[in-house]
């Protein structure tokens, strides 16, 4: 069993475990989500509500932090931590995934990647010892090794190859590390929609000093049925004194699900943005707060929610915010869906204390439509 990493109970009818993840800045019980902060701040939301809504860690973007401000400002203000006012843990990706986001705008060699800032236009280069470097500049708690996300689709003659590259980044990675480094590094498993490439990728990752592992390249268009079943397989592979993060797969579906298959962190945009958008979580699917029907509608979103936006506000009021663009609408269905996830996964650790995570996964609402 690692140092950082305890795991605390096994559900004993699914892979499903509570575990406990020691960072400089605290513990987190796990399994966990992690709203994305992707440049400093989680949209629509103060530190403070963050911390009453039970979040026990954030989400920061090497990418964007690097380009906007500056991970040397940020070095110099005291890390990031300090800058946008969290005194909780911080993971920080690479930014592998926002390259890959770019298509055209980007080139991968061995070194690295090439690419043009979204902002614009000026070239930079991002290697692996580069990220590491605006990942240390930072002072997350935990960094990523950088990766090349690949496309659900992508053919085994271009996943291959780009695997093996991923686990050579991953060891450059971690000879870039700093010496007593108080910062866990995870690496990630790549593979595609491949189970012999995915197994090739955990055995050659399992062999490194990494502290934890993280799954990438699923939810990226290789459809439902391929994210569970590759995401299943990966994480019987995977150390299990570990911690084991399935990365930016959100819907609370997928989520219980992926709890159920032995992961124990997330993230993901998706409340956050949905909630920007007019779509809200609750334990009977999800409501569109923009439909005619909540004109008059005195309920809260949901009955039984303890949240500041339910204890406080009716759906006639919520729509009446979004429909009249006011910025309060953003941050109270904000509040409201990531209090929803964290819901979610006190349920989850619940289940699995009690070790009925087989049975909190039947009664999950399968309706997930708006």
């Amino acid at each position: 069993m690692s140092d950082h990493f305890r795991i605390l109970h096994q559900d004993k009818a699914t892979s499903a475990r509570l575990g406990r993840l020691v960072t400089a800045h605290g513990e987190v019980e796990t399994p966990c989500f992690m709203p994305v902060g992707t440049q400093g701040t989680v949209k629509a939301m103060l530190p403070r509500d963050l911390r009453e809504i039970g979040c026990q860690i954030l989400l920061g973007n090497t990418y964007h932090l690097y380009l906007r401000p500056g991970h040397e400002v940020i070095r110099r203000l005291g890390g990031l931590h300090r800058f946008m006012g969290w005194d909780g843990p911080i993971l920080t990706d690479s930014g592998g995934y926002q390259v890959f986001s770019l298509g055209a705008m980007r080139k991968l060699s061995e070194e690295g990647v090439k690419f043009q800032s979204h902002l614009d236009g000026a070239s930079h280069l991002l290697t692996p010892e580069k990220s590491i470097e605006i990942q240390q500049a930072l002072g997350s708690d935990i960094i990523m090794v950088l990766d090349e996300c690949i496309s659900g689709d992508a053919p085994r003659e271009y996943v291959q190859p780009s695997t093996d590259r991923t686990v050579r980044w991953a060891e450059r990675c971690l000879r870039a590390r700093s010496v007593n480094s108080q910062q866990l590094m995870f690496g990630i498993v790549q593979g595609g929609v491949f189970e012999d490439l995915r197994r090739w990728c955990v055995d050659a990752l399992a062999s490194l000093p990494l502290d934890g592992f993280a799954v990438g390249g699923l939810g990226v268009g290789e459809g439902e049925e391929q994210l569970h079943s590759i995401g299943a397989f990966t994480a019987k592979l995977l150390p299990r004194d570990r911690p084991r993060y399935l990365m930016g797969v959100g819907r609370p579906r997928d989520i219980v699900q992926a709890v159920c298959a032995g992961f124990d962190m997330f993230d993901c945009v998706i409340p956050t943005r949905n909630a920007r958008n007019g779509t809200l979580y609750t334990f009977n699917g999800k409501l569109n707060i923009k439909r005619a029907e909540f004109a008059d509608d005195p309920r809260p979103v949901e009955e039984d929610c303890g949240c500041y936006a339910c204890q406080n506000f009716s759906r006639a009021y919520l729509r009446h915010l979004y429909m009249a663009g006011e910025i309060l609408s953003a941050q109270l269905n904000t509040l409201h869906n990531l209090y929803f996830y964290h819901r979610l996964m006190d349920k989850c650790r619940k289940a699995i204390r009690t070790d009925q995570a087989d049975v909190w996964t039947e009664i999950w609402p399968v309706q997930e439509t708006p």
